[in-house]
């Protein structure tokens, strides 16, 4: 059973999560994976993700009156990201767990040097049949064994030059459909059991209020150096666990 400081450690990260998904839309899952890696482990910290990730994420999936144009264009990347998942759930049961700590580092440093730097890819059209399903399998491996679906899934996406409602709406569908894969596949390799499933219900609560937190202060804070701040951190928090992976 989960100690009280365990969970009490739990609900206070999905709130600051939510409090940043309120502030600038997205973040939950890899705030919450910052904060819990290194205490309670990164295996049980993805686990714990998987039910707010899925239900908050099911308002912004339905909202935007894009939902059928978006899957008929990113269908292949979904399907992708599915079957990548499996392949690297089954690598974080079986590596050592400092080395899914590292990877989950290293993915949050180059997130956050990307965003920081404010680097612009743009693929060209013509690659997209290649390259929509590609980026959907590694980004989906990457989700499966870190945590992490930013590199290379959401950098792709947001190199679309998708309008700014569509791309919410995408990230929406994608986490939804995602960490739905993400679940199953923690499950059929006992990875999220009962007590895990539970801790993760209740850690709903506090990330929702904390979202409904953010939102309210996002008309009175600067978005954009909550932006810079919060990739700061992210950086910060990526080099922490690989030092404390290698070291």
């Amino acid at each position: 059973m989960w100690s009280t400081e365990i969970v009490v450690l739990v609900m206070g990260a999905f709130f600051v999560a939510g409090l940043v998904k309120g502030i600038v839309g997205f973040g939950l899952p890899v705030v919450a994976l910052a904060l819990l890696a290194n205490t309670i482990g990164l295996k049980s910290a993805i686990a714990l993700i998987t039910v707010p990730a899925i239900l908050m994420n099911v308002y912004q999936a339905s909202v935007g009156g894009n939902f059928i144009a978006i899957v008929n264009r990113i269908w292949t990347l979904l399907l992708a990201a599915c079957i990548g998942i499996w392949f690297g759930v089954w690598l974080l049961a079986n590596l050592d767990p400092r080395i899914a700590t590292c990877l989950l580092g290293l993915l949050l440093v180059v997130y956050a040097t990307y965003s920081l730097t404010r680097a612009q890819w743009k693929p060209s059209p013509e690659r997209e049949p290649l390259l929509m399903p590609l980026m959907g399998a590694l980004g989906g491996m990457a989700y499966g064994f870190s945590g992490s679906f930013m590199v290379p899934g959401v950098i792709y996406l947001q190199a679309l030059g998708l309008d700014r409602n569509v791309l919410v709406q995408s990230l929406g569908i994608v986490f939804m459909l995602t960490t739905s894969a993400l679940a199953l596949s923690l499950s059929g390799n006992n990875m999220l059991g009962m007590e895990k499933g539970l801790l993760s219900a209740i850690a709903l609560v506090p990330a929702v209020i904390g979202m409904m937190v953010g939102q309210r202060f996002r008309d009175n804070l600067s978005e954009e150096r909550f932006r810079t701040i919060f990739f700061w951190a992210l950086l910060v928090s990526g080099a922490y666990m690989i030092l404390r992976a290698l070291l």
